[in-house]
This record gives C-alpha cells, sequence and structure tokens, in this order.
C-alpha cells in the first residue's frame, strides 16, 4: 500500500506550466523567486519536499531556453518585439548561397600537425655557391681610411667606431 501513495502521479501541472501562471498571476514587472514559489504554494498546496530545489531547476532551464527572461532579480515573460539576444563572440560570416560547396573528399585526407619528415628516397642536394654580399666574414682588419673607401661595397667609412686618436707629443724644452 505504501508502494502504490509513492508512484502515484501527482495532480499538479508541470512545474513551468505553474511558474508561468505564477509570472502572470503577479503582474508586468515580473517576479522574483520567493514571489514565484509562494504563489504556488499558496495555489496548489501539497508541493513536493524539494520544491525549491525543483523550482530553481526549472526556473535555470527556462531560462536558459529564453521561456522567461531575468532582469533585476525579477522574472519575466520575454518581449515578443525585443531583437533576439545575440552570443558571445564574433558573429560567423554569412556563407555565400553561390559558392560551390566544397567536400571534405575532394580535399583529400586532413594533414597531420607538425613538419613533415624527410623523404629517404630523395636525391642529396648539391652544394651551393656562396654568395658573397661585398663584406668579410670574420674579424674585419684594420684598414686605412683610404683604403676603406677603395673596398667595394663600402661607404667610404670603416665599420664601428673609430680607433681613438693619440695626442700628438711636443717636446717640452726646457731653458735654463
Amino acid at each position: 500500500m505504501a508502494t502504490e501513495e509513492l508512484n502515484k502521479p501527482s495532480s499538479l501541472p508541470p512545474y513551468p506550466e505553474m511558474i508561468m501562471k505564477a509570472i502572470e498571476a503577479v503582474g508586468d514587472t515580473g517576479a522574483n523567486k520567493s514571489a514565484i514559489s509562494n504563489y504556488i504554494e499558496s495555489t496548489y498546496g501539497d508541493v513536493p519536499a524539494g520544491h525549491t530545489t525543483l523550482l530553481t531547476h526549472h526556473l535555470n532551464q527556462m531560462k536558459d531556453s529564453g521561456e522567461i527572461v531575468f532582469f533585476k532579480n525579477n522574472y519575466m515573460k520575454p518581449d515578443p518585439n525585443a531583437p533576439p539576444k545575440r552570443g558571445r563572440g564574433r558573429p560567423p560570416k554569412p556563407k555565400d548561397p553561390n559558392a560551390p560547396e566544397v567536400t571534405t573528399a575532394a580535399l583529400g585526407p586532413p594533414r597531420p600537425r607538425g613538419r613533415p619528415p624527410k623523404d629517404p628516397n630523395a636525391p642529396p642536394k648539391p652544394p651551393s655557391e656562396k654568395v658573397s654580399s661585398g663584406r668579410p666574414r670574420g674579424r674585419p682588419k684594420k684598414i686605412a681610411r683610404s683604403e676603406a673607401a677603395s673596398t667595394p661595397g663600402s661607404t667610404g667609412r670603416p665599420r664601428g667606431r673609430p680607433p681613438k686618436v693619440k695626442p700628438q707629443m711636443t717636446e717640452v724644452s726646457v731653458e735654463q
């Protein structure tokens, strides 16, 4: 007899229906969660033990699906004249209806990630000729300024900081 009472369907309508009736009854400004709960308890009387959990679950589900709107801590019906809610991020580009459809079979198998391995059957590359850029490699030799102007690809000035100029020694004569 106890199992018959537990399996017996409740006489309550579904929660989304009760929530919509509660929002309509409260008014245009919407209703908060406690007002909806109080309306359901007073109207339908016998509510299940997990009423608050069920109410929270159904309110969130209806909010996510767009059946109701949550604004300033109140649940209300969505405005039919309001523009549709857009998701986060940049919207996708509109697709050209005249463009031909490309199938994955036409593209072939997807390429694997990373650098492709070397072909073991490929012939070795011939050694390339080194092209001189007009600049010798390594540490430059110290050359006089007149020679620097004559070297090809040079601007007339040697590279880097010029050498420190030593002051000329003057003879000091001591007269007695």
